[in-house]
């Protein structure tokens, strides 16, 4: 599967833009207006056999189509083992005793209500709504660039092709879409797994068919590990229950990174060579190969975009530091492995798994929370420095919470929240002694008045 996502694709290009044969296609001469319409006759021929999917009105009439996404998800999740009442059983008895742990080492009350046991299809099924909320802003961003991104000459020669083209990029997205989720569904250990509330609200889920594989070469008791995990799936949803503003904070930065989405056409040529139609009809998958190996739209980050970027992988460090914590203070002198547990999780998140891929593929960001370790090391030192309570008193508001700055050094950040700023405490040291000496000393305070 391409890493990239339909337009964040690798480029051909040397450092000063031009391409593999020293010529710049981004000036005007680099335009050929037959090659763009080859690309609509083409286009046209495919769509005039397609189906449902591609029709107004019907699943690709919106940004994504999310039934090729769907589709293609659950060819890549392949054959998958029926949850039974025994593992569903288990999550709960897990959910259960992790959640009287935390009670000991977190203000915020239990958030899970319902758990259940999935497989990756349920994982699929019931995630959607939300991949639809953070895909969508990107897709449309990308559809409207492609539009408003093209020529007047391109434009006048489209015509009606317009609305094929935003179909077709809807397709392709469809694509990629879907072959990141099938992939990232067999590998989730959690509904929580890559740091977003992905199940519906309350409810806490184990994956067991993935867990049974992570736990593979563990050398580590498995109960340990179910209950380990279930211990953060359970911090992450009272996280995301009881602070009401968080995933709307993360949605909206992702909304905030697409808006500044532009795309490069210097690419448009490529797309229209070799395209075969009906493999593309027969076989939607061919379409994020093609936008893929074809490099046909180039966007450019922008200042704005990576002002978000870094707001969002501070975010998504602070809610993985904060669960790290919590988890480890609750179930450290109870479970031996907790230790291990914890390294081996930081270290999936740092290598790069399967949930930073997917992020990569589906919305061009590369989410690693680079910071995790530094995150969870600021919410130990302020919880040493004053309390539980004081600690997740952060998460009350977005202006109280850390930022990047805070975490590469937390002791400024622990002097604001607990009211300990060195240099006032100097100030008010210094006034006590000048008022100390005042009243050793009260013939000296008004001077010498006598003559």
């Amino acid at each position: 599967m391409n890493d990239l996502p339909f337009g964040f694709s690798s480029s051909g290009k040397d450092d000063d833009g031009r391409d593999d044969n020293g010529q710049n296609p981004g000036v005007p001469g680099g335009f050929d207006p037959n090659m763009l319409g080859q690309l609509f006759n083409q286009l046209g021929s495919m769509f005039s056999g397609m189906g449902s999917g591609m029709a107004p009105g019907g699943s690709g009439s919106g940004p994504v189509n999310y039934e090729v996404a769907a589709n293609l998800a659950r060819q890549q999740i392949g054959n998958f083992t029926p949850m039974l009442d025994k593992e569903s059983t288990a999550v709960a008895d897990a959910v259960r005793l992790a959640e009287v742990w935390l009670d000991e080492q977190t203000t915020l009350p239990a958030g899970i209500t319902t758990t259940a046991a999935w497989t990756p299809v349920d994982w699929l099924e019931n995630t959607m709504p939300t991949w639809r909320t953070l895909c969508d802003p990107v897709a449309e961003q990308m559809a409207r660039s492609m539009t408003d991104g093209l020529p007047d000459e391109a434009k006048s020669m489209a015509g009606p092709m317009i609305g094929i083209l935003g179909q077709l990029s809807g397709s392709m997205y469809g694509s990629q879409l879907g072959q990141g989720l099938g992939t990232l569904a067999k590998d989730v250990l959690t509904s929580t797994d890559i740091g977003l509330p992905l199940a519906p609200t309350t409810t806490g889920v184990l994956l067991p068919e993935a867990i049974a594989r992570f736990s593979e070469g563990l050398d580590l008791p498995a109960q340990e590990i179910v209950v380990f995990l279930a211990a953060r799936e359970a911090a992450h949803v009272r996280l995301f229950t009881h602070v009401p503003w968080l995933k709307q904070r993360l949605l909206a930065t992702v909304e905030e990174y697409a808006r500044g989405i532009r795309i490069d056409f210097s690419g448009m040529q490529n797309l229209a060579e070799g395209i075969d139609p009906q493999q593309l009809f027969s076989d939607p998958s061919k379409m994020g190969e093609l936008m893929g190996s074809a490099a046909a739209f180039e966007p450019q980050t922008t200042p704005e975009q990576q002002a978000a970027l870094t707001r969002l992988e501070t975010l998504l460090a602070l809610i993985e530091g904060w669960v790290e914590t919590v988890v480890s203070n609750a179930l450290s002198d109870r479970i031996p492995s907790t230790a291990a547990l914890t390294e081996t999780m930081r270290r999936r998140r740092a290598t790069g798994g399967p949930a930073e891929q997917t992020f990569a593929t589906l919305i061009g960001l590369d989410l690693r929370p680079r910071k995790l370790r530094e995150a969870a090391d600021l919410w130990r030192k302020l919880t040493d420095a004053s309390d539980v309570t004081v600690r997740d008193g952060a998460w009350g508001h977005p202006d109280l919470l850390p930022d990047g700055e805070d975490i590469d050094s937390p002791a400024a950040f622990i002097d604001r929240v607990i009211g300990g700023d060195s240099s006032l405490d100097d100030a008010i040291a210094e006034l006590e002694r000048s008022l100390a000496e005042d009243d050793e000393n009260p013939d000296d305070k008004g001077g010498d008045t006598s003559s």
